[in-house]
């Protein structure tokens, strides 16, 4: 906790997910300053707002975790906008922070970066082995870029720069909005909606074949920041769970804890996405003594729970 106590952080999408988990750690910890941008205060994709961020709070550290997400179809309809944005938001965010002498700049990336047919488990050296799995690959690129510029910098500039790659994120305060959610949140929510009309059948996208491994948000926050306050090297470090699954088995689970006994309906015609995920996470334990804490079978089972308790608000505020 002492290394906290009297240093600046700011948290760009500290407003999101993964975000508002970090923010909360970062306060718990007894960290000094913990500063949230919100988009209409300091637009990044501006650099002259982003510049203006750097000169009203001038943080010690930078943890950039703002970025334009979304599932499947999500990527498919906006790919130009989810290059452009991801990439510009951090390409220049990084340069700001370079000319203000940022003491450390944590950059969050993603597993969508990862070759379409990484060999599993994925490790880190297989980063750069082939194209991302094109239904996300712009998404995928942008981010990647950032790891690129980050070693650059380290490299020409002497600044420490770090970029860690989580698996899919997944738990309370999700996004559960069917436009543009990720697959655990969508398929809670397809289970509950179906229950409730009293549907026979859901629709669920591609084969059910396809693997996914997830790691719980609390998990990532507390990986997040033993990083930023251990790890200091050029190379990027997955963070994940270790634990395969198919979307198969993985709605199986959820239509259990839905208590939804409908049809389930594979519509193959739509993408799969990549083959198979599953992370090599030994790197995090030895740089920085981290390990995922919390299996799938408990964290399901919370997330759930949290949407019952505030499904009402957020279909309220939620694309019809």
């Amino acid at each position: 906790m002492a290394f906290w106590q009297n240093l600046r952080v700011v948290v760009s999408g500290g407003n999101g997910f993964l975000g508002s988990f970090v923010v909360e750690k970062l306060r718990s910890v007894g960290c000094g300053s913990v500063f949230v941008p919100r988009s209409r205060d300091y637009d990044l994709r501006d650099i002259n707002q982003a510049r203006r961020l750097f000169r009203d709070v001038k943080p010690d550290i930078f943890i950039h975790l703002a970025a334009v997400v979304g599932g499947i179809a999500a990527n498919r309809a906006s790919p130009g906008r989810f290059f452009f944005e991801n990439a510009i938001m951090g390409i220049q965010t990084i340069e700001v922070a370079r000319l203000a002498g940022i003491g450390k700049f944590v950059c969050v990336g993603t597993i969508c970066s990862y070759p379409k047919f990484t060999p599993v488990p994925f490790r880190e050296e297989s980063f750069w082995n082939g194209y991302p799995e094109e239904t996300n690959a712009p998404y995928g690129l942008a981010k990647k870029m950032l790891l690129v510029q980050l070693q650059a910098y380290r490299q020409q500039y002497g600044m420490n720069g770090i970029y860690l790659t989580p698996v899919n994120l997944y738990g309370p305060r999700d996004n559960f909005d069917l436009q543009s959610s990720h697959v655990i949140p969508a398929l809670i929510r397809k289970c509950l909606d179906a229950k409730a009309a009293g549907q026979a059948a859901i629709i669920a996208w591609g084969t059910g074949n396809a693997t996914r491994e997830f790691l719980y948000v609390e998990d990532a926050a507390e990986a997040i920041l033993l990083a930023a306050e251990k790890y200091n090297k050029a190379d990027p470090v997955n963070l994940g769970s270790g634990a395969e699954i198919s979307i198969h088995d993985l709605l199986q689970k959820i239509c259990l804890l839905t208590d939804y006994s409908g049809e389930i309906r594979w519509d193959s015609a739509q993408p799969d996405g990549q083959p198979r995920r599953c992370l090599d996470t030994s790197r995090a334990l030895a740089e920085f003594g981290w390990r995922a804490n919390t299996p799938l079978d408990r964290g399901l089972p919370k997330t759930v729970d949290w949407y019952l308790k505030n499904k009402s608000k957020l279909q309220a505020h939620s694309s019809p």
